[in-house]
């Protein structure tokens, strides 16, 4: 199966690992090195966001709320860096799937919903010869595992799942609910949170998503998060 999956990998992909071989071959003290890492990962997520168009500014969105999860919840500066890092590059393994998949909004055949599971783990064995995302990649592999145990590529449940994975995936989920409209920002972000709150302790960590109602009960934070798309 996943040969034959590799064998549709995007002609971006090519562009995207340069990129990072660059960033990766950097040396640099660390208190620069981070800063530059994220402003050189963000011309790559231009990229991803040119060869998957139909999602533009997906992944600056979630990684704006990832952060804004991880402060709540008392990460690192390193931790937070690298879930960034994850947020800005977590669907890159769509683009190693055939194209009519990675755009496909409608249900799935069995065998195609299989291969669309495989996009996390994938995306995670393409960036985890970067040394510089190494902890990334990790988050990118399980940001589709379930607070329950049912989610994949493996299926590991509850606090076996990283915590930048947990706060990746909900905020990869918060940032993707669509909702009809609601023209007004503060309305569709209650509805989507409502969503959310209706899956925790099956799909989402119930600690991370009471974390980011609080996040949103702060209109002011509210706002910055969603002012940064760049």
């Amino acid at each position: 199966m996943e040969q034959r999956v590799c064998e549709h990998i995007h002609p971006g992909i090519i562009t995207m690992q340069a990129m990072l071989r660059k960033i990766d071959r950097l040396r640099l003290p660390v208190a620069s090195r981070r800063d530059v890492e994220s402003i050189l990962v963000r011309q790559v997520n231009k990229e991803l966001d040119r060869a998957l168009p139909w999602q533009t500014g997906h992944g600056r969105r979630t990684a704006a709320i990832s952060a804004l999860i991880g402060h709540a919840v008392g990460l690192t500066l390193g931790e937070l860096h690298d879930l960034k890092l994850a947020a800005l590059l977590h669907d890159i393994g769509l683009l190693m799937l055939p194209t009519h998949l990675a755009k496909n909004r409608d249900p799935l055949e069995p065998e195609a919903y299989v291969a669309i599971q495989n996009h996390s783990r994938l995306g995670a064995a393409l960036l985890g010869p970067f040394s510089f995302l190494r902890e990334a990649s990790v988050l990118i592999a399980h940001h589709h595992e379930r607070w329950d145990g049912s989610g994949y590529p493996y299926g590991i449940r509850g606090t076996f799942i990283p915590l930048g994975a947990r706060i990746l995936a909900i905020a990869d989920a918060f940032d993707a609910i669509e909702v009809p409209n609601a023209t007004d920002r503060v309305l569709r972000d209650a509805i989507a949170l409502r969503i959310l709150q209706v899956a925790v302790g099956t799909q989402f960590d119930p600690a991370i998503v009471a974390a980011l109602a609080e996040c949103l009960g702060s209109r002011e934070t509210a706002s910055c998060v969603w002012g940064i798309d760049e």
